[in-house]
């Protein structure tokens, strides 16, 4: 299916009413801290996309899976953070162990261009792709820590420009 542009509000019809309000609010806090978005429809459901910088890079988008309303956040900056890594809760680290592992860190094999996430949470080390390490199931439990994850990554790349 070919990209097809979409509207914030067709975007917003298609989010649950558990997170609606999160969803909202989240936008507004991307929008008002400089970010771009664009609202696109994939063949799993809609996206959006949430860039900053110069040049615009991914910061996170809101996609949708058979399991429900996901957030994927791009952690370009965690080695800033990593405190708040290990205080996430164990729903979140072992979303991020299921995650695939970087071929390109571990073997070689992927894009040169394409780098993963090489961190550590307490005493375990990843080495994550980029495009699925820090994917989370939007619940109850994790919209908190995806709001702060979202404001970690920005924070660290705002004090970069």
């Amino acid at each position: 299916m070919a990209k097809e542009k979409i509207t914030l509000e067709q975007f917003m019809e298609s989010v649950d009413a558990n997170n609606k309000t999160f969803v909202q609010e989240l936008h507004k806090y991307l929008m008002d801290s400089g970010c771009n978005v664009a609202f696109e429809e994939k063949k799993n459901g809609y996206l959006a996309s949430y860039k900053y910088g110069k040049p615009p890079k991914a910061v996170m988008n809101f996609l949708f899976r058979k399991q429900g309303m996901l957030t994927r956040i791009y952690g370009e900056r965690i080695s800033g953070y990593p405190n708040f890594l290990n205080a996430l809760p164990a729903e979140m680290v072992n979303s991020i162990e299921s995650a695939g592992v970087c071929k390109q860190l571990v073997h070689n094999t992927c894009s040169p261009k394409c780098t993963g996430y090489d961190f550590m949470i307490g005493d375990e080390h990843f080495q994550k792709c980029r495009y699925n390490c820090f994917e989370f199931l939007m619940i109850e439990k994790s919209r908190h820590y995806i709001q702060k994850f979202v404001e970690h990554e920005l924070t660290e790349r705002q004090n970069l420009s």
